[in-house]
């Protein structure tokens, strides 16, 4: 079981995650594995990394994960990168890591 703990970080309003994105990958799968070094969660994502399309993708994929609206789901660094940095709003950490638990398994 992977503990995702080090990835999720409480904020005064949601929850911030660390992802290592993959884009273009054959399937879309979140959470689809933990980098210890960069202390984040892999995100695979089918859409190519062109015209913000896999931007998109994660938040569609996150949103869903998390129960929340895609306006809840914001991409607040790594834009151009395959590091980002993604806040959550109305996520409690807890509630947070059972989601990353639940779609884990």
């Amino acid at each position: 079981m992977e503990t995702y703990v080090d990835a999720v970080a409480e904020t005064p309003h949601g929850v911030t995650i660390t992802l290592d994105v993959t884009a273009g990958a054959k399937r879309s799968a979140f959470p689809a594995g933990y980098n210890e070094w960069r202390k984040s969660i892999k995100c695979q994502i089918t859409a190519p990394a062109v015209g913000g399309k896999a931007n998109r993708a994660i938040t569609d994929l996150l949103a869903e994960i998390f129960g929340v609206s895609r306006a809840d789901v914001t991409i607040i660094a790594g834009h151009t990168s395959s590091s980002k940095t993604v806040a959550i709003a109305g996520v409690s950490r807890s509630h947070a890591l059972a989601c990353l638990e639940t779609a884990g398994t």
